[in-house]
């Protein structure tokens, strides 16, 4: 059974003077906080300070699990509650993630998720539990939830811009 919230893991890094070495995944790594993921597909961005992205997610029956971690740079990372009947919908979370602390963020199905270019060069990879589907595809406007994002003006796509706010967001996340 996978997590009902989001879970911050941190895994084993070694660092010496060459650099850093992080193992990523691993079953037990997962399994030792009580995630089970199987991975259909892994994406990258690459992005400059001040760009942000989200707050995205599939909605069932394509909805998926991530697991995000940053290795250029760092980010600020925001997961949003979508699930109505859950005493956390609406509410909101964030983690710094970046390569030094080389830390993986899962985020269940049922939560948006988003993220705050911070460094000047920032790569960001999504593992998903399912294939990306354009049909399944939605998104909450970034600045219409409530968090406090340190910016005012973001680098933002057009698509994010025009996202239903989360006051007119009809959640698919929802038990029949």
């Amino acid at each position: 059974m996978n997590s009902p919230a989001p879970i911050l893991i941190q895994p084993k890094a070694h660092v010496d003077h060459r650099g850093s070495f992080v193992k990523t995944w691993h079953p037990d790594l997962l399994a030792a906080h009580g995630v089970a993921m199987t991975f259909a597909e892994e994406f990258y961005s690459v992005s400059p300070r001040g760009v942000l992205r989200g707050m995205h997610f599939q909605a069932p029956p394509q909805a998926h699990d991530k697991l995000v971690y940053c290795v250029t740079g760092r980010i600020l990372d925001v997961v949003l509650d979508l699930r109505k009947e859950q005493p956390t919908y609406g509410q909101s979370w964030s983690w710094e993630l970046s390569e030094k602390n080389a830390c993986l963020l899962f985020i269940p199905a049922g939560f948006a998720h988003g993220f705050l270019a911070l460094g000047e060069r920032n790569a960001v990879i999504y593992k998903t539990s399912t294939v990306h589907s354009p049909a399944h595809d939605r998104g909450v406007r970034w600045d219409s939830f409530g968090f406090s994002w340190p910016v005012t003006a973001p680098v933002i796509s057009d698509r994010d811009k025009n996202l239903p706010a989360f006051r007119e967001f009809q959640s698919p996340f929802v038990s029949p």
